[in-house]
């Protein structure tokens, strides 16, 4: 398991290379794409990651002029985070590489397969979040 993780990881990191904070900020414009402009605080949470470091990522992702922000109109402190047309063209960029990354690395199993196993971890990485938004009481 930990050689396919690590061929997996590779290959992603090679498909997500073309995004400012490479997987974070892949992460960051599929939440966006999603639906409605969340506030960065709020989009913060979503990703779990700190604002401060939400800051700095959405700072490199604007520079690149994938995102931009502009203030909440139901609260003119908080501000917007919206993707653009052309962080939308490399989210679909980004997919694209990362569909034939996970195509080559599955080529050996039959559909039904692969079916499975991404099924299955799904529910581990389900897990895995889990753990790290509320690590087990043993662990504290």
């Amino acid at each position: 398991m930990s050689a396919a993780t690590s061929e997996n990881d590779k290959r992603h990191g090679k498909a997500e290379e073309p995004t400012p904070g490479g997987p974070r900020g892949h992460l960051v414009l599929v939440a966006l794409a999603g639906g409605e402009p969340p506030s960065q605080l709020a989009l913060a949470k979503e990703v779990s990651l700190d604002r401060t470091v939400m800051t700095y990522l959405l700072d490199d992702l604007e520079a690149h002029e994938l995102i931009t922000r502009r203030p909440d109109p139901r609260n003119r402190r908080a501000r917007q985070v919206l993707i653009t047309d052309t962080g939308r063209s490399r989210l679909k960029e980004v997919r694209r590489g990362l569909s034939a990354a996970e195509a080559r690395l599955l080529a050996d199993l039959s559909d039904q397969d692969a079916d499975q196993l991404r099924t299955l971890l799904s529910r581990v990485a389900q897990t895995a979040q889990r753990e790290s938004i509320a690590p087990a009481e043993a662990d504290c």
